[in-house]
């Protein structure tokens, strides 16, 4: 049956700045694709990212590349080798596991011989800002059972001491997003091990992370930007204790599979996360979640209006989209 492919750019405001070590964001650009055949439709979301060299036009341009093959009937194991891991493999993939799962009447969880998804625990994020402000934005998400501080160089101690002092029965993940040296990651053990923050991500650029290869740290360290693909899998084994698997970095829900099997049978631990962006991203990246110690899925929640019938956060539970959004006949 002919497949009929179309891509577009998506805009998504925010309800308020999105404040990281590498800049500040006040909405979402995305790439929404939709593949036809027939009566069915498939859909998949793709959030380029400017880190990875990537722009709303660069994955548009990508997936007008590959829609020859795609509408001629090419299935996920082909884009494997069609278009490299990132956003517009990642919107493609999602397309395509949506409109598999319509034709057969079945789910995705059905497809992969899983559970299906339910309501989880994921990260709600303190963005950076003074202490002050950081211990206020914490204070009202205090009951939250898991809490990400985003940090950086210039005040982490203070600042992540004031979320600690705010939410003192949360989990803590501290995300610096390799704006960290070594001599601050070892300077920084002592007061994220008194605090009891459970998940150090991403401290380091991943080009300088060979220096975590001979390091013991007291808290966990997971890879982010040092870790796309399977590819990536034997050289960050060496140098983290847990993986942070995003679809749009894997380049979809297929290869994001595998990924986490690997990281598994490697006794790693493992962290599902995503970028801002609207609900049809975490439906898929959800089927990873179930798998790992760590979810951290809240990008739709800093939209001004998701998509309908999206995912919705109660408190920092996350619970799955309505049937039939995504994945689901």
């Amino acid at each position: 049956m002919h497949r009929s492919l179309s891509a577009r750019h998506d805009r998504f405001l925010l309800t308020k700045p999105f404040r990281i070590s590498r800049g500040v964001k006040t909405e979402a650009d995305v790439v929404t694709v939709s593949l036809r055949a027939g009566e069915h439709e498939g859909k998949g979301e793709g959030v380029p990212y400017a880190r990875y060299g990537e722009s709303v036009e660069s994955a548009l341009e990508a997936i007008e590349g590959v829609r020859a093959a795609i509408e001629a009937g090419a299935g996920r194991e082909e884009l494997l080798a069609l278009l490299p891991a990132g956003a517009a493999r990642n919107a493609v993939d999602c397309a395509l596991w949506d409109l598999e799962a319509r034709q057969a009447g079945k789910s995705v969880a059905e497809l992969i011989g899983a559970p299906e998804p339910e309501a989880l625990a994921s990260a709600l994020t303190i963005v950076i800002d003074t202490p002050m402000m950081m211990g206020a934005a914490a204070r009202r998400v205090a009951g939250a059972p898991l809490i990400k501080v985003k940090v950086d160089g210039h005040l982490p101690d203070a600042q992540i001491r004031a979320v600690r002092s705010a939410a003192p029965d949360a989990k803590l993940i501290v995300d610096p997003n390799e704006s960290w040296d070594a001599r601050l990651v070892e300077a920084m053990q002592p007061l994220l091990a008194e605090l009891k923050v459970d998940l150090l991500e991403q401290p380091v650029s991943a080009e300088i992370d060979e220096c975590l290869e001979r390091f013991k740290p007291l808290v966990p360290i997971a890879a982010d930007e040092s870790i796309h693909t399977t590819a990536e899998l034997d050289v960050v084994a060496r140098r983290y204790q847990v993986v942070n698997i995003k679809l749009d970095k894997a380049g979809g829900l297929t290869e994001a599979l595998k990924l986490a099997r690997a990281t598994r049978e490697r006794g790693l631990g493992l962290m599902t996360g995503c970028m801002v962006s609207s609900s049809l991203s975490i439906a898929a990246a959800l089927h990873v979640a179930r798998m790992s110690d760590f979810a951290d899925l809240d990008g739709p929640i800093w939209l001004a209006k998701d998509r309908p019938g999206g995912v919705e956060d109660r408190n920092g539970v996350l619970y799955p989209p309505v049937k039939g959004f995504w994945g689901t006949p």
